[in-house]
């Protein structure tokens, strides 16, 4: 597999994530009761600080969604912001693939913190959780650092 290929897997992952984030969010925005994902009882949220899905969609829509699609369109532009590079842990990476490796602990986080309110997991909690696992391995290989390299 060439560069370009591995490179285009991490671009992917990110496009897939944020659509669809920002479908998920922007659903329970519009609609915070559930309603317009299949009824999402409101009930799941008795152990959370919420009384409906209003602020879990405004953060799924921006830290899972626009912030991805932004990055998508980072990754293959490349362009220099010193605001993201105040924010880049890894100095000899562009700030991109430094936010890539944030957004996949975001949502590990997101994950985590939805299992802890729900009490449960499901089958879409492993599969994200597995999602991110693999976003962090692809943004990791050595061709996409080398990519991305200062």
């Amino acid at each position: 597999m060439n560069t370009k290929s591995e490179r285009n897997i991490l671009i992917f992952l990110l496009a897939f994530l944020g659509l669809g984030a920002i479908g998920g969010g922007g659903a329970l925005i519009i609609s915070p009761s559930g309603k317009l994902l299949g009824g999402l009882p409101l009930s799941i949220l008795e152990r959370s600080p919420f009384t409906d899905f209003l602020v879990p969609g405004i953060i799924l829509f921006i830290v899972l969604g626009l912030i991805p699609c932004l990055l998508v369109y980072a990754l293959i532009k490349r362009p220099e912001s010193k605001f993201a590079g105040y924010f880049n842990f890894f100095k000899d990476m562009h700030w991109a693939w430094s936010f890539s490796i944030y957004v996949a602990f975001a949502l590990i986080i997101w994950i985590q913190v939805e299992t802890i309110y729900v009490q449960g997991v499901g089958w879409l909690q492993t599969f994200y959780m597995l999602y991110s696992i693999t976003l962090v391995l692809v943004a990791l290989l050595p061709k996409v650092r080398m990519f991305y390299k200062g």
